[in-house]
């Protein structure tokens, strides 16, 4: 049944032989957050993901959590993507380029537009009073929301690619939305990746690249699960109910299934919610000084 699901996710996948792969898991309160390190070129063609460190950080539902709940899911999220940027560029990046990749007018594609459009950019304000700019404490931030192939005609990597050309950041951070294999990771999971990302990999649409080889300084992933295809809802719901052989009738159905896509019946309040969690996240990211840690949150 494997050949009917699809994931984005390293948290969903098989591990297997664990001798090329690691996994560590940390919990913050209600939020937990699990490491997957893919070692070896072997383990990423197994794996059928890039070699580096995925991050996932399960928040829950977090449209429906307490003022305090979301705060400590926003500080652990922005902890994690402190530590993963630090690590990819030895040190707290000093200039760094936000992407919010997908379709602003398909709500379930739209979280990186809906992220970048609550950030606090603020190149232009160090271009203009180094005074003011010192007083935010914060990395020199700018951000793009190139939208899609079909509303530009231009694909996203070289849009992107020339917003770096421009600002020179030392990391990039991607912001997509992600197709889940389960139902109970949708909109519930955040996943922070070192290796880069595919814009549409989400709805199976993958473009060209955008990672250190394309874009010339390394990649920071963050992705949040917003779909599930629809013959993985189907082999899921199957496998649940223990039933492991399909017949050659609905492996027909599947096959010509495969270009549907479940999103949430709430959509628009979920992309709200995590949008403002990842632009918050983000912002706390990279101040240059922040006090308060996610091991310190209760």
């Amino acid at each position: 049944m494997n050949r009917y699901t699809r994931t984005d996710l390293a948290a969903e996948l098989d591990l297997g032989d664990r001798s090329d792969v690691g996994e560590t898991t940390e919990r913050f309160g209600k939020v937990k957050a699990s490491t997957i390190e893919i070692r070896t070129e072997g383990a990423a063609k197994r794996l059928g993901k890039p070699r580096g460190k995925y991050i996932t950080i399960d928040v829950g539902k977090i449209w429906l959590a307490s003022d305090h709940d979301f705060e400590k899911a926003v500080d652990v999220t922005a902890d994690k993507l402190k530590q993963l940027s630090c690590e990819l560029c030895g040190h707290l990046p000093e200039r760094v380029l936000i992407a919010g990749l997908g379709n602003r007018n398909i709500t379930a594609d739209a979280l990186g537009d809906k992220t970048v459009g609550l950030l606090t950019v603020t190149r232009h304000i160090k271009l203009y009073s180094k005074e003011l700019f010192e007083m935010f404490g914060g990395c020199e931030i700018s951000a793009v929301a190139p939208g899609v192939l079909g509303q530009t005609g231009i694909e996203t990597a070289e849009l992107i690619l020339g917003a770096a050309r421009s600002v020179e950041p030392e990391l990039v951070v991607a912001i997509d939305s992600l197709c889940a294999r389960s139902t109970d990771r949708l909109a519930t999971t955040i996943q922070l990746g070192s290796s880069g990302i595919s814009p549409g990999s989400g709805i199976g649409n993958r473009r060209r690249s955008l990672d250190a080889n394309t874009l010339g300084v390394p990649v920071l992933a963050l992705g949040i699960p917003t779909v599930v295809d629809s013959s993985t809802l189907v082999i899921d719901a199957l496998e649940r109910a223990g039933i492991e052989d399909i017949s050659p009738e609905l492996e027909r159905v599947l096959n010509n299934q495969r270009s549907f896509y479940v999103t949430p019946k709430e959509t628009d309040t979920i992309i709200s919610e995590l949008s403002r969690l990842c632009a918050k996240a983000l912002g706390l990211a990279f101040i240059k000084n922040r006090g308060q840690t996610a091991s310190s949150l209760t």
